[in-house]
C-alpha cells in the first residue's frame, strides 16, 4: 500500500530560513514551532484565512511554521493525522465522526465554514427541480468517502432515497475533472464545494443549486487535532487558532482584499493566474466562512451544538454510521473560541 506520505501533494513551506527567529520582543527570540498542517484539496482560497495569517506572519509571531499539505480528501486528512504525519488537519465533520466511531481521537476545533460549503448541484438547464427528482440517478462526487458524501447522502436520505437502490455516487474529481463527468453525461448531478461551482461555471458548465434549505446549515469543513496532541500542545493550537482568526479578521476587511487575493496566489499560483475568477471564488468563500445572524457574537471557529446533532442524526438516519455516538460533544470543541477571539 502507498503511503500517506508519497499521496502529499506539496503546496507551501514556510521555510526556517524566513521564519526561524523572530526578532525585537521582550526576552529576545522567540523559539519556532513546525507543525504540518493537512488539508482535503489544494486550493489556497478555500482555506483562506490561513493563508492570509501566512501572508500577513501572524503564525510566526504566534511561534508557529506551518507546512501546508494537500492530499486526496477528508479521509486522507485523518490517515495522516492518525499517522503523526500532520499536527492539524482541515476534514469535514462527517468523516470525523466516522474516524471517532472507529476509535481515532480526534476533535473538531474550528468551524471553518459555518454555512455549507457543499451544494447539491444540477445543470442549469436540467429539469432536475429537488433532490427527490435525481431519483435513479448518478450523482458526482469529488472523492468516495469525502466531506461531500455524507453531506449529499444526508439529503437524498431525507428524500426517501437509500444507496445503491436509489441512486449511487460516482467519483469524479474536484472542479474541472468534474467538467469532464458532465459533458460524457456519465453524472447527473454533482454534489461539489463553492470552489468547485465556479471551476464548473468557468468551464462553461452552469450549474444550479437544489440543496433545500434545511441543509445549508450543515456546516463544512473546519480544523481538526487529535485530543492526544492537543493535550500536550495547548500552546500551539492556542496561537494557531489565534493567527487564524487573525487572518479571518484581516481579509473580510474589503480594504485587504487585494492583498489577501495575493497571499491566496503565493499559496496556490495557479488558481491565482486568472485574477478575476480567483476574485470571485474568495466572494463565495468569503460568504460561507461568515457565521450566520445567530451566531455571529460567538466569534469566529465557533460550533453550535444543534448543527452537530443534526449532522450527527443524518449519519445515523442514514446508515454511514451504525449506531449513534455516545458522547457526541466529545468530537468537537469551543474551549478556545473565546481565546482566540479575544484580540
Amino acid at each position: 500500500m502507498k503511503s500517506i506520505t508519497t499521496r502529499f501533494h506539496r503546496v507551501a513551506v514556510l521555510s526556517a530560513a524566513t521564519g526561524a527567529l523572530l526578532t525585537g520582543l521582550a526576552g529576545g527570540a522567540l523559539a519556532q514551532t513546525n507543525i504540518t498542517v493537512a488539508v482535503p484539496n489544494p486550493s489556497a482560497i478555500t482555506w483562506a484565512p490561513m493563508w492570509a495569517a501566512i501572508g500577513e506572519g501572524y503564525f510566526e509571531e504566534e511561534g508557529l511554521i506551518l507546512d501546508v499539505q494537500a492530499v486526496d480528501g477528508s479521509s486522507s486528512v485523518l490517515q495522516a493525522m492518525s499517522a503523526g504525519q500532520a499536527e492539524i488537519g482541515a476534514p469535514g465533520p462527517g468523516p470525523v465522526l466516522g474516524a471517532r466511531a472507529r476509535g481515532l481521537d480526534v476533535q473538531f476545533i474550528y468551524n471553518l465554514y459555518p454555512k455549507s460549503v457543499f451544494g447539491l448541484l444540477v445543470p442549469a438547464e436540467s429539469d432536475f427541480q429537488e433532490p427527490a427528482d435525481l431519483a435513479g440517478q448518478v450523482i458526482g462526487v469529488g472523492t468516495a468517502d469525502g466531506a461531500e458524501v455524507s453531506f449529499a447522502e444526508a439529503i437524498l436520505n431525507g428524500s426517501g432515497m437509500t444507496r445503491p437502490d436509489d441512486f449511487t455516487f460516482l467519483p469524479v474529481g474536484d472542479g474541472g475533472t468534474a467538467a469532464v463527468a458532465f459533458l460524457r453525461e456519465e453524472v447527473a448531478a454533482y454534489a461539489g464545494a463553492v470552489s468547485d461551482a465556479a471551476i464548473l461555471a468557468s468551464r462553461g458548465i452552469e450549474l444550479r443549486e437544489i440543496t433545500p434549505d434545511e441543509y445549508l446549515g450543515f456546516f463544512g469543513n473546519g480544523y481538526a487535532a487529535l485530543e492526544s496532541y492537543m493535550a500536550e500542545n495547548p500552546e500551539v493550537i492556542e496561537g494557531f487558532g489565534r493567527a487564524l482568526v487573525r487572518g479571518m479578521e484581516f481579509m473580510t476587511d474589503p480594504a485587504n482584499k487585494e492583498t489577501a487575493l495575493d497571499h491566496m496566489a503565493a499559496g496556490n499560483p495557479t488558481e491565482g493566474e486568472d485574477r478575476d475568477f480567483a476574485s470571485a471564488l474568495f466572494d463565495a468563500a468569503l460568504e460561507r466562512m461568515t457565521p450566520t445572524d445567530a451566531f455571529i457574537d460567538e466569534g469566529f471557529g465557533f460550533q453550535p451544538e444543534e448543527h452537530w446533532a443534526a449532522i450527527h442524526q443524518s449519519l445515523v438516519d442514514g446508515g454511514a454510521l451504525e449506531e449513534p455516538i455516545a458522547d457526541l460533544q466529545a468530537a468537537y470543541t469551543n474551549e478556545f473560541i473565546a481565546t482566540w477571539n479575544a484580540q
